[in-house]
């Protein structure tokens, strides 16, 4: 069977089905279009010239942001904040971000700091990417490969990991906190979730976008064009890069 690749989308709706109310043809819009991330992920995805989704997945693209900027949010964005609900996150909370500078990470920071109103955001990567964490909102950026995390005597209410280090996350975590991963295996008492795509996520988020208080941030390399694919996801399984991997245009 022939499978097309391919989570995110942003584009124009060229056809709506008899049920929809929301959008009408021409509207511009953006989203995750697999409901459930690792269950039964649909065959045809969103790098082909069309696709088709659900209502309930989009949102209308915010007004600012160009369709590459807005195709690199859905997955990340999403992903970053239903794990700050999931570890009941709030104002004057403060939070550890494991891998800060990748899709997810570079969102779990600004969302906890300038959506959510953390009191301390603190985040690690390699050297080369401190400024960017503290340009997102990380009062503490760390270099991963200088400080091990775990061993700071402060300790956080929330740590997020991104990058599948729970053995470490569950000793920087206060006693009565959270620990969240979206990468296994995981040492309790850690918990793991996939995300659940809703495009009422999305117009959540829309005024923060809207006014750049939350930004999307793209691989100095991106966007790859169509033709370039297969480089696209060499570059992405390096686990170099920073933020979001995006193919545009597609034919």
């Amino acid at each position: 069977m022939k499978i097309v690749a391919g989570y995110d989308v942003a584009g124009v709706v060229v056809k709506v089905g008899s049920q929809v109310k929301n959008f009408k043809e021409g509207d511009e819009v953006y989203g995750d279009l697999n409901e459930k991330a690792l269950d039964h992920p649909k065959s045809y995805g969103t790098l082909a010239e069309y696709t088709a989704v659900q209502e309930r997945l989009l949102a209308l693209k915010p007004k600012n942001l160009s369709f590459v900027e807005a195709a690199s949010l859905p997955l990340a964005i999403e992903t970053a904040y239903e794990g700050l609900e999931r570890t009941e996150f709030s104002a004057g909370k403060s939070i550890l971000v494991l891998g800060g500078a990748g899709g997810v990470g570079t969102h779990i920071i600004q969302l906890a700091k300038h959506v959510f109103g953390a009191s301390k955001v603190a985040a690690t990567s390699s050297i080369g990417k401190l400024e960017l964490l503290k340009s997102l909102g990380a009062d503490l950026a760390i270099d991963y490969t200088k400080e091990n995390f775990e061993d700071l005597p402060e300790k956080f209410d929330v740590v997020y990991d991104a990058v599948g280090q729970t053995d470490k996350a569950v000793k920087a975590v206060k006693k009565d906190g959270h620990v969240v991963t979206i990468v296994g295996p995981v040492i309790p008492p850690a918990t793991m979730f996939v995300l659940t795509s809703k495009g009422s996520i999305l117009e959540k988020l829309k005024s923060y976008l809207e006014s750049g208080k939350v930004k999307p941030v793209i691989d100095p390399k991106s966007p790859f064009p169509f033709s370039k694919t297969i480089e696209a996801f060499s570059h992405l399984n390096t686990n170099r890069a920073t933020g979001k991997v995006v193919v545009y245009p597609i034919p």
